[in-house]
């Protein structure tokens, strides 16, 4: 204890980790922030290593993978890791932002944290998309190298010659690879940093709980009873990485992706992985209109503390929320799949009603549930001031 006193990062450490008081009542899904942590963590740790034999050059980026894979001892489970680690990224985000919406996490006094969280979000695609790029195959080139930087054209007046600055060039080429490279090596850092950051603006009011109501009475110490829970889910991540690394180590990757680069051969399908906003972007004819409407996908969790109308904290009484919770989940994998099919009817029209919905869920149906349910309660109240 005395240690502990004298040490200030000791006693930060046992502040957020060792003694922070928790809701007694918190499941597993409040696990996937440690997971998150437990992900960034590998990302950072195999990348660094990775960096040490990776070349960034348009003859050598994927020679230099294969070299890896190949040559360096267990390179192949470093570069698998690093790969799969990042689709598991993805899916544990997707599943933390989901279950924040569900139990409404973003309401004050947690918007700061919320805010945050989407911030993270939106750098996390970016560090993805980068590093995607890197591994310089076909659907590097042409999926998000190619098609995801020449969306930038869409800006106007300076569009054509903005592109040409991230390229580095008139095309796709060394200067591309260094910069993408020296973003992807440096924006997990950052990542880093802002993960602590909302670790803190979350430990001012502690984390919000499945009922939604005041914890304050009924709190434990994060050690030993959810360092414990969380294990749980850590070591079975674990677990399922080992086997997908070991056994089935393309699963979640593209085939396409194996085929060197060839910027003289456009591959049959495009199609960026993990990117439902992709589908977004197709649904729109408007090539400006499209790349604002996919940015906007992502920032319009921004507005959900403003959005949220109602007074009533937590999905557990509120039945009507839950029915359109679910409607965003069905959209959202709708949107997923369309992003990988082909731009053709029906796909296109069936993405266009997606959009649609996935949009008005935030900016409509959002608000105007808020304003039923207050007066639904309004209502019991007045019926119960009149029993009275």
């Amino acid at each position: 204890m005395r240690i502990l006193k004298q040490n200030p990062i000791l006693r930060l450490v046992n502040s957020y980790i060792v003694d922070s008081p928790q809701p007694t009542n918190i499941s597993y899904l409040w696990n996937f922030g440690s997971l998150l942590a437990l992900c960034l963590g590998i990302q950072i740790l195999t990348g660094v290593f990775l960096a040490m034999r990776y070349t960034a050059h348009v003859d050598l980026a994927f020679d230099s993978i294969e070299s890896i894979m190949r040559d360096v001892s267990y390179g192949w489970a470093l570069r698998y890791t690093h790969a799969n680690v990042a689709s598991f990224f993805f899916i544990f985000v997707y599943a933390h932002i989901a279950r924040g919406l569900y139990y409404n996490s973003y309401k004050s006094p947690r918007v700061a944290p919320w805010s945050i969280g989407v911030i993270i979000l939106v750098l996390m695609m970016a560090t993805a998309f980068l590093g995607y790029c890197l591994v310089y195959g076909q659907m590097s080139l042409w999926g998000l190298a190619t098609v995801i930087t020449n969306l930038l054209s869409a800006i106007p007046w300076i569009g054509n010659d903005f592109v040409e600055f991230v390229w580095g060039g008139f095309s796709v080429g060394n200067a591309t690879l260094n910069r993408f490279f020296s973003l992807h090596y440096l924006l997990p850092f950052v990542l880093a940093a802002l993960a602590i950051v909302h670790m803190l603006t979350l430990h001012t009011h502690g984390s919000s709980n499945p009922l939604g109501i005041s914890s304050n009475v009924d709190k434990i110490a994060m050690h030993p009873y959810f360092i414990f829970k969380d294990l749980v889910t850590i070591y079975l991540f674990l677990l399922v990485l080992s086997i997908i690394v070991t056994q089935y180590p393309n699963l979640m990757g593209h085939s396409d992706n194996y085929i060197p680069a060839n910027p003289m051969v456009t591959p049959a399908s495009i199609v960026p992985e993990w990117y439902p906003f992709y589908a977004i972007l197709r649904s729109i004819p408007s090539k400006l209109f499209g790349v604002i409407a996919m940015f906007a996908a992502l920032l319009i969790y921004l507005v959900m503390p403003i959005a949220d109308t109602s007074r009533i904290r937590g999905n557990q009484f509120r039945p009507l929320n839950k029915f359109f919770f679910w409607v965003l989940v069905v959209t959202f994998g709708i949107l997923f799949w369309i992003g990988s099919q082909h731009p053709v009817e029906p796909f296109v029209t069936i993405g266009q009603v997606a959009t649609t919905l996935y949009f008005s869920w935030f900016i409509i149906i959002t608000p105007l549930v808020g304003i039923i349910e207050n007066s639904l309660f309004d209502i019991a109240l007045l019926a119960k001031e009149g029993n009275k």
